[in-house]
């Protein structure tokens, strides 16, 4: 033992033992902070071990830099130096995660005016007492050459050593990344938080990357031109239609609420498992009179899953081509959405999520679309009993939302997005139905996914009943919509009979009808009905505008209003696949695709000129519409446009840690001119909402108290509930 002590003695005293004694230091002090600091949501055993790899490969090629320096002196100056910086970079953050429970961006490094709330005036308030191991080393070790007890090698080692070294460390670099890959394919084309990175590829790597996206999102800008934005709104109004006179302005003034089904299909309506009905009030919903319900209405999404249905329903463009929009653009771009065109119409906005703030960068996109307030899962309770796979369980979502909602001014223009039935359809004992018996098929993901829609078919009966008690649904509007499928197409084969379909049969027809989602419009005094024409998430915005009196043939939108009698009915897929009236056109290739009668569901072979004609028609259209979404989005063209009357967004003036003294500070100086429900009831409504939720059985607190932390103001750090480390 003697001995080995020498040689590490020995070993350190040469420049590579310097470096490796550098890099070891500085992983021990990552793996601290990544442990104690950072909310990682590392879930299995290979996480952990990715994570521990994750900052070696960077560091080693960072420090080797010194080794490239003949100077011995200089060297380990160098060396120093660039250890340094790597700790500067962890150091800030540190801060920067504890305030706004995110990490540094290369743009908000960049903007000192972004950087100096996180890092400059609350900074010393952000400093923990352990913060000092972050430091410890680098003072250790500069103490150390000071007083020689660690001298500085004098050897000269020319350019193979530093090279190899360089080549151990982009091999680490490598095997990182090669692990993060194999854990979680695709991670940074489909990167919907910036936490999921750091997790596995370390920060450095992340902010290489986000510095990298950065300048390709500044130089795709920079190529903007008038030309382009020209094009574009040539094409948004020979693309607009009329709206429906008789509808327009049927619901003008009313509060909107929209409620996001996740994952849910719309075979799940009126679908019924041993005689049972899956969700049968949202059937009751789908039949209602007082009901617009959509039977072919498809989600667009692509590799931005629900980002892009909330994209679509919020400012009327197509999600991107490769990845997310709200990550890949989101915090950056200029957007006309929903909650801002409302905003000029006397709306206050707001989304209710059970997830953490920065889920597919939210907290950022919110304050670009104009949300007033945001509440995520630091808004509500925080129990290991109450979240499951994606977040808060629906129910309690729904019930513990109630406190914030009622303080609300009206009109107001509120989201919630459900999590509970999120694949992969997990469900605590004590949330089943006893009454309700799913399937029981080969595949545990199907038969698991009957359970969780239902119990999101209870949650939102329980929130309508609260509803009608209080008084909001006679002056409400209910937007519902399924965000995309649930069930995957290796899962259809099984599905097959339980749906009334053949599993012999099944065919590419039928994944395309697969992806239809329910879409409804539910009003107290709303003329109901069905409508079975083709129609789309990109529709959702201009039909809403239309409905609330908002003419929206100046906004840049690329959907159209479904009640206008001059509806074009058809949709375009994100992947290039288009549904018409007739047709369903595969492969993104007109008449050279394959192409199904969209009645019957037999392909068609053989081609009349006049089908011809259609189908290259419809395909210069669909390829147009998502090429010019994309144009607009790349480029940021919105900064360039603004509608008359509109007044465009100031993120800046968004803070979503204090919504609900913001909402208070309103009340109150509104006073007797305050809108809410909870000023025009005298009092709290939250007694008025009944869920039979297990969690909240002897907690009834967790609906009608407002924690403590949000009372106080002292929201900063978001821990990810995330549990399935997905």
């Amino acid at each position: 033992m003697k001995k080995f002590s020498i040689s590490i003695k020995e070993f350190i005293q040469t420049r590579t033992g310097f470096l490796v004694l550098l890099v070891l230091l500085f992983w021990l002090k990552y793996l601290f902070a990544a442990y104690f600091d950072f909310n990682l949501g590392l879930s299995d055993p290979y996480q952990h071990i990715i994570m521990w790899t994750s900052p070696l490969g960077v560091s080693v090629l960072l420090i080797s830099i010194g080794f490239y320096f003949p100077r011995p002196l200089v060297s380990y100056i160098v060396m120093l130096f660039m250890d340094f910086l790597n700790t500067v970079l962890l150091f800030a953050n540190i801060l920067y995660y504890r305030q706004f429970s995110d990490f540094l961006t290369v743009k908000t490094i960049a903007n000192t005016s972004k950087v100096a709330p996180g890092l400059g005036k609350s900074a010393v308030a952000l400093l923990h007492p352990t913060d000092i191991l972050i430091w410890i080393d680098l003072v250790v070790v500069i103490a150390l050459l000071c007083f020689k007890k660690i001298k500085i090698d004098q050897k000269s080692y020319g350019l193979s050593t530093p090279f190899a070294i360089t080549s151990v460390g982009a091999f680490l670099l490598g095997l990182n990344m090669f692990m993060a890959e194999s854990s979680r394919p695709r991670l940074l084309r489909n990167t919907f938080d910036r936490s999921y990175v750091v997790k596995y590829l370390g920060l450095g790597t992340y902010t290489a990357y986000d510095g990298i996206k950065s300048a390709q999102t500044v130089q795709v800008t920079r190529n903007a031109n008038s030309a382009d934005l020209n094009k574009i709104i040539n094409f948004t109004k020979n693309n607009h239609v009329a709206a429906n006179k008789e509808m327009f302005g049927k619901e003008r003034g009313k509060n909107v609420i929209v409620i996001h089904l996740e994952s849910f299909q719309q075979f799940l309506i009126n679908l019924k498992i041993n005689g049972k009905e899956v969700t049968p009030f949202l059937n009751s919903l789908y039949r209602s009179k007082n009901t617009i319900s959509f039977s072919n209405f498809y989600h667009q999404v692509g590799l931005g899953r629900t980002s892009d249905a909330e994209n679509m329903l919020e400012t009327g463009t197509y999600g991107i081509s490769d990845g997310s929009l709200f990550t890949s653009l989101g915090s950056e771009n200029t957007f006309q959405a929903a909650p801002q065109i409302l905003r000029q119409k006397g709306y206050t906005s707001a989304v209710f999520h059970g997830n953490v703030g920065t889920f597919w960068n939210r907290n950022d996109v919110y304050k670009n679309f104009g949300y007033n307030y945001f509440f995520d899962q630091n808004y509500f309770s925080n129990a290991s009993s109450d979240s499951i796979g994606y977040g808060l369980k629906d129910k309690l979502l729904f019930s513990e939302s109630i406190k914030y909602l009622e303080q609300m001014q009206q009109p107001f223009y509120a989201k919630y997005i459900t999590v509970t039935n999120h694949i992969p359809f997990s469900m605590d004992q004590e949330d089943l139905d006893p009454n309700f018996k799913t399937t029981k098929t080969s595949d545990t993901t199907i038969n698991n996914y009957f359970q969780t829609a239902h119990y999101l078919d209870q949650a939102i009966r329980e929130f309508f009943n609260y509803l009608k008690r209080s008084g909001l649904y006679k002056n409400t509007m209910v937007l519902i919509y399924g965000d995309h499928y649930g069930l995957s197409n290796s899962e259809y084969q099984t599905l097959a009979p339980i749906i009334g379909e053949s599993a012999d049969t099944w065919n590419a027809f039928n994944n395309v009808q697969m992806q239809r989602v329910p879409f409804m419009i539910h009003a107290a005094n709303l003329n109901g009905y069905k409508d079975d024409d083709v129609s789309g998430e990109i529709d959702v915005l201009p039909t809403l505008l239309n409905l609330l009196g908002i003419d929206n043939k100046n906004y840049l939108q690329f959907g159209q209003n479904l009640l206008s009698p001059n509806y074009q009915k058809w949709i375009v897929f994100r992947n290039g696949t288009i549904v018409s009236q007739r047709y369903v056109i595969i492969g993104n290739k007109g008449v050279k695709g394959t192409v199904y009668d969209r009645k019957s569901g037999k392909q068609i072979l053989h081609f009349t000129d006049q089908e011809k004609k259609e189908i290259t028609e419809l395909a210069k259209k669909a390829r147009e519409s998502l090429k010019y979404s994309d144009l607009l989005n790349s480029h940021n063209l919105l900064r360039y446009y603004t509608p008359a009357g509109f007044v465009p967004t100031d993120p800046s003036q968004y803070d979503y840690l204090n919504n609900f003294q913001q909402m208070l500070k309103v009340r109150k100086y509104l006073g007797k001119r305050s809108t809410s429900l909870y000023s025009q009831n005298h009092g709290t409504t939250t007694k008025m909402y009944s869920t039979d939720a297990p969690e909240l059985r002897n907690r009834r607190q967790e609906i009608l108290k407002v924690p403590k932390k949000v009372q106080d103001g002292t929201l900063t750090n978001q821990k990810d509930k995330n549990t399935n480390g997905k």
